[in-house]
């Protein structure tokens, strides 16, 4: 087959797992003898652009026209079967759906997040999860509020857009939802269930897992969303070295608040950005990976790294992350109802745990809430042992590049039996 794979990179200096998935995405499907073109636009493109394509920047999230030109060229010289589309923002627009359906091209989209609704795309403004602008025509709450790029007009731009593109999203042939909480956002946008499969990502597999480390990594871009101050918050209402390490990667406004927890504390450390390399080491050197979300995170990559390596995961019950675990989330918040009673690893029986802490087929999901992930912690590290080997099974069964690549090429061939010829 040939697919066009369509992407706006983001900034590299803003780390980005979509990035990432979608190099990983092209180079699996190379090697499984798909012919991949790469129609791929970088938000570091922008700076360096002449003034005249720098004029046009507030209209290309709803029309990019060179983008258009360029896709209509490359489709008219090769005739690929699918365009495959991840981020279209800001220097692709949703348009090229509307230019490859012009060609009698059949678009799959992968939804990395909700900005088919949300102007910033996270359900998540001012530290807590809003979803104001869901069964709007016109996303006014994003423009009160600034909540895209914290600037009232281009929050404007892109409620327009959103608003403009309704059709366009509608339109497209086969969406990809990263999990079960993806294709329920699909389903309520009124996206029929018929053109949703649910095909999570995969990463690499790094080999063999190393023996487990001791204690605790949160791994992830220091933003509030991202729920570093909640796994603080929950670690310090425990003794100093209770819990063995804790130690924190990644890099973002919330930096200070890293910095200063190692500071303030000897079983704290920070590890700053890493790199690949670095990223292993640090995943090796613990025993469960942190997942503290507190917004509807979609499908964080540091989960599938976590499991690859066999590490069990603690993670919120927001978004992609129980399905990520093989659990439903805690049914009540912590601080009501009785105890939750969860099964844990097969022939470990059933166990009691703290209010607010559910046990999945991998790791725990807890309420987003300090007492829970306080009360989780010290479970997490007692059973970190038993649900490794669960965690690596279920990277080979789910994760693994031979599976979501096979998956990958069927949707491609769904679509492309169901296009009308050219």
């Amino acid at each position: 087959m040939r697919i066009v794979v369509a992407h706006n990179r983001y900034r590299e200096a803003q780390p980005s797992g979509e990035n990432t998935i979608v190099d990983a995405e092209i180079a699996q499907l190379t090697a499984a003898g798909v012919e991949v073109l790469p129609f791929l636009r970088s938000s570091d493109e922008i700076p360096s652009m002449p003034k005249s394509a720098k004029a046009l920047l507030p209209v290309s999230p709803i029309y990019a026209p060179r983008a258009q030109q360029e896709l209509s060229r490359l489709i008219t010289e090769h005739r690929p079967d699918v365009l495959h589309l991840h981020n279209p923002y800001p220097l692709l627009s949703p348009w090229v759906v509307r230019t490859a359906h012009k060609h009698g091209v059949p678009v799959v989209q992968t939804v990395h997040n909700y900005r088919q609704v949300c102007s910033s795309g996270l359900y998540f403004r001012d530290g807590m999860i809003c979803q104001d602008c869901r069964g709007r025509a016109l996303g006014v709450p994003a423009i009160v509020h600034r909540c895209y790029r914290g600037s009232r007009a281009q929050s404007a731009l892109m409620a327009t857009t959103l608003a403009v593109h309704r059709g366009t999203w509608k339109s497209v042939d086969r969406f990809v939802a990263l999990t079960s909480a993806v294709a329920d956002h699909l389903r309520d946008y009124g996206v029929p269930a018929d053109r949703i499969v649910v095909k999570p990502n995969g990463i690499p597999d790094p080999g063999a897992p190393a023996p487990l480390g001791d204690g605790f990594l949160y791994m992830a871009r220091l933003s509030p969303e991202k729920g570093m101050g909640l796994l603080l918050d929950a670690w310090r209402r425990h003794p100093d070295g209770s819990l063995g390490p804790l130690r924190i990667a990644g890099d973002g406004e919330l930096r200070p608040l890293a910095e200063a927890a190692a500071a303030e504390r000897a079983d704290v450390t920070y590890l700053g950005p890493l790199d690949r390399a670095g990223v292993r080491a640090a995943i090796e050197a613990s025993a469960v990976i942190i997942a503290a979300s507190t917004w509807h995170d979609v499908l964080p990559t540091v989960i599938i790294e976590a499991l690859a390596s066999g590490r069990p995961v603690l993670g919120t019950a927001l978004g992609g992350i129980p399905y990520l675990l093989g659990a439903d989330g805690p049914r009540e918040p912590a601080g009501t109802g009785p105890a939750a009673v969860a099964t844990a690893a097969p022939g470990e029986g059933r166990v009691a745990l703290p209010v607010g802490v559910q046990a999945g087929e991998v790791g725990w999901v807890v309420a987003p809430e300090p007492a829970a992930m306080a009360a989780a912690l010290p479970v997490a590290r007692a059973g970190a042992a038993t649900l490794a080997p669960a965690a690596r099974a279920r990277y080979e069964r789910t994760f693994h590049p031979d599976v979501v690549t096979r998956q990958l090429i069927d949707i491609y061939e769904g679509v492309s039996a169901t296009a009308p010829p050219r």
